[in-house]
């Protein structure tokens, strides 16, 4: 070991921010098909959402991809006492406006905007549906301008199916420069409808970055919704996403959006903090060790017997130490170091969190 300490100057550290990005491919097949009996989708007593699994939810390989809920204000024109699950999906509305838009000067809660101006009131998405990404896949968040969700407009059983209805791609286009930040959840970005890879048509809805949460606006939807019975060639459920909504359960709805998807893609992010010290040694620091082993009958043994030489130890590890003498973090060298009065070294130790 060392055998004195070097307190570290305002100079002697940097901190540096690294994002790191992973692209995240979701296939159609995946969600709305892969498996028999749909055994990588799991539905759950309480019936609030469906969880969406890589592999058959039981095998001890499965992920976790995302989860698949609906809902709607108090005040959209179909909320009625009488709606399948009504109270659930008033419920499951809230708590999402709760979360990602917040309350309002009255303490009320208040509705998703289709433009992120809270301050209107004409363009409120009041019936969503919501994509709730597992944090395994969007890490710290989603990479802004890079989230592409490519769905139909109407629903079927299988995946690739020609009655499917017309694909569409909504994305986040343009939101590396153009997001919103009036958000308690953080930064978001406006989903647009686009069918050839340009921002335009109508706001779909949005997606929160820092969440990972997708919501879509119902509206997008047109035609029957539903998961269509590939023996009796109907639709279960109810032929629009309006009848869906308020005539059947949010199972059910999870399962008629499963079947439009066809595509998911985005980049995560992995926000990596670093503190780098410099660890600096001076042609007069560091050339003694006090390791008992460093002296045999009084005489430093790497000095070869030349009383006349220059001490010389030879640095392993540095250790990084609190204001109060406490080793706080070690840092192995991959080979030992000469020191001598004839040199100096600088070691730079990171530090990642």
């Amino acid at each position: 070991m060392a055998n004195s300490f070097k307190t570290l100057q305002g100079e002697d550290t940097a901190t540096t921010r690294t994002l790191l990005h992973e692209a995240i491919p979701i296939t159609g097949t995946i969600v709305s098909g892969t498996y028999v009996d749909d055994a990588n989708i799991k539905t759950f007593s309480h019936g609030m959402y469906e969880a969406v699994y890589d592999y058959p939810y039981l095998s001890s390989s499965a992920n976790h991809i995302f989860d698949v809920t609906a809902g709607y204000s108090a005040d959209w024109f179909g909320s009625s006492s009488a709606n399948t699950q009504n109270a659930k999906k008033i419920n499951i509305y809230n708590q999402m406006a709760q979360v990602l838009v917040g309350y309002d000067t009255g303490s009320q809660i208040q509705e998703f905007d289709a433009d992120g101006s809270t301050s209107t009131s004409t363009d409120k998405m009041q019936a969503c549906i919501f994509v709730n990404f597992a944090r395994l896949l969007v890490k710290d968040e989603i990479k802004k301008n890079s989230f592409r969700l490519s769905l139909a407009t109407s629903a079927s059983a299988l995946h690739g199916d020609a009655n499917r209805g017309i694909l569409k791609t909504i994305g986040d286009y343009g939101a590396q420069t153009d997001y919103l930040t009036n958000s308690p959840a953080g930064e978001y970005g406006l989903l647009y409808t686009s069918s050839d890879g340009d921002a335009g048509e109508m706001i779909a809805g949005h997606v929160y970055y820092q969440a990972g949460i997708a919501v879509i606006t119902s509206s997008f939807f047109s035609g029957a919704f539903g998961q269509l019975s590939a023996s009796a060639g109907y639709y279960v459920g109810k032929d629009g996403i309006s009848n869906a909504l308020t005539g059947t359960t949010i199972s059910e709805i999870a399962n008629g959006f499963r079947f439009t998807v066809d595509d998911i893609s985005f980049n995560n992010t992995t926000e990596l903090n670093s503190t780098i010290y410099f660890c600096r040694a001076n042609n007069t620091e560091f050339n003694y060790s006090a390791n008992p082993t460093y002296l045999s009958s009084s005489e430093i043994r790497v000095k070869g017997q030349n009383p006349a030489a220059d001490p010389v130890s030879y640095i392993t590890t540095v250790g990084l130490y609190s204001p109060d003498n406490e080793l706080l973090a070690v840092a192995k060298l991959s080979e030992p170091l000469k020191k001598s009065p004839s040199n100096e070294l600088t070691l730079r130790v990171r530090l990642d969190y």
